[in-house]
């Protein structure tokens, strides 16, 4: 009985968008998908990166390493949508049953989490070895229309009633 109003009542309410805002480049995205699904979106950002007059809900935190990190996750709830390219992050939320998303429009998930965490190790390994490993590729058009693809693909999920948590 319990498991059935829990689901009732996930049913009806509206994911929330959150945003690890620092160094996100698809944060006019993520307000355009919103908007078209009437979901609200949070953008959590240091101090230090501080915007003027800014578009959507934003929270500042300290600019220490976790911050923003601590803040989205102790406000998601489960059904709730991350976008982050952090993927420590992202493997903390994907117990919580949080859709996590990066700015390339990867969605993260349980199966891959894993080896996504290992390979980050194995580079941090190395370069405190003193040992180069590649960065992220550039940003591009195509990563960015992904994104768009894979958020509103989540969205109309919830906007279809689907009510079903991947994660």
């Amino acid at each position: 009985m319990q498991k059935d109003v829990e689901l009732v009542l996930m049913m009806d309410e509206k994911p929330m968008i959150y945003v690890d805002a620092d160094a996100c480049p698809v944060k006019s995205e993520t307000l355009h998908c919103a908007k078209t699904f009437d979901v609200s979106v949070v953008f959590v950002a240091s101090y230090k990166n501080m915007m003027n007059d800014p578009e959507g809900e934003w929270i500042y935190v300290d600019a220490d390493k976790e911050a923003a990190d601590l803040q989205i996750v102790n406000s998601v709830k489960k059904g709730d949508i991350v976008i982050t390219a952090d993927i420590g992050l992202a493997g903390t939320l994907l117990a919580k049953r949080v859709y996590v998303l990066s700015p390339r429009g990867k969605e993260y998930t349980e199966d891959k989490i894993m080896s996504l965490l290992d390979m980050r190790y194995q580079s941090a390994k190395l370069r405190r070895q003193g040992k180069h490993t590649k960065g992220p590729k550039s940003f591009t058009k195509e990563d960015r229309k992904a994104y768009v693809e894979k958020l509103m693909e989540i969205l109309s999920n919830f906007a279809g009633n689907d009510g079903s948590v991947s994660n």
